[in-house]
């Protein structure tokens, strides 16, 4: 009897990422890229810049009398822009390969990789849950003026009124938000373009915010640079600024991971 050689052991799952250096200013490049993107497919883009937009205007409306529960929500609005954005990703990925320009296919792009991306979505869940607890923390620990109305806080944040309530809650907003854009900065471009597993996904992001902290940096401000321009423009800003920072953020995962090779 003689003996066979064993069959090939086959392995359908993605290699880990690899991970490469970009320069300090890459996301102006990525920025111009997006810019190209939302005029390729303005209508498509326009729904998720209409859709951020309504969400800040009902959070707002909804809790004008109750700003704590506002600051929480619009944080963890930020944090879970990265899931959000699945649609704008998609666009990005069509205009790449392609494909022509429409809403509907961008609507589905989560049953992709749904497994993974639920996973991805129940940890930045759990973090934003924590977040909002450790917001109405700090409140109640830090601020000692009576709650005035929602336009009575902002005067008194511009004003630098309860300067060690703004130290404290900016710093706690600052460590969640870190982590979040460590686990988010490419995780979800991996999962719907390699179906690479939840736990790669996060891992390669914080690889990538290691490998790269300076152009991280620039890009992290840039993210909330338009953020808070949007907001400033009573929501109106969003509807723009919101598709561009999608669009840019699957560019800036095609720079920074290194392309599967063709065998692949």
């Amino acid at each position: 009897m003689s003996l066979q050689d064993p069959a090939p052991v086959t392995d359908d799952a993605p290699p880990f990422p690899t991970i490469r250096d970009v320069k300090m200013f890459a996301p102006l490049g990525w920025i111009s890229l997006a810019w190209a993107d939302f005029k390729w497919c303005p209508v498509s883009s326009l729904f998720y810049g209409f859709c951020f937009a309504a969400m800040g205007l009902i959070i707002t409306f909804v809790f004008e009398h109750a700003y704590e529960y506002t600051s929480g929500l619009t944080s963890g609005f930020l944090l879970l822009g990265p899931f959000l954005a699945m649609g704008l990703y998609e666009i990005s990925r069509r205009r790449e390969l392609g494909q022509r320009c429409a809403l509907s296919p961008t609507l589905g792009v989560w049953r992709r990789n749904i497994s993974n991306l639920g996973i991805f979505a129940v940890v930045l869940g759990v973090i934003f849950l924590i977040w909002a607890r450790a917001s109405l923390v700090v409140f109640a620990l830090f601020y000692t003026n009576e709650l005035p109305n929602l336009s009575g806080f902002l005067e008194q944040v511009l004003a630098f009124e309860n300067l060690e309530f703004l130290t404290v809650y900016l710093g706690v907003g600052l460590l969640f938000a870190l982590i979040v854009f460590a686990a988010s900065v490419v995780s979800i471009p991996l999962m719907l373009d390699r179906n690479q597993d939840a736990i790669s996904a996060m891992l390669g992001s914080v690889i990538a915010l290691a490998r790269n902290p300076a152009s991280m940096t620039v890009w992290a401000l840039m993210i909330v640079g338009f953020t808070l321009l949007g907001f400033l423009t009573f929501h109106i800003g969003l509807v723009i600024f919101m598709p561009l920072i999608g669009h840019a953020s699957w560019h800036a995962y095609r720079e920074i991971v290194e392309p599967l090779p063709k065998s692949a």
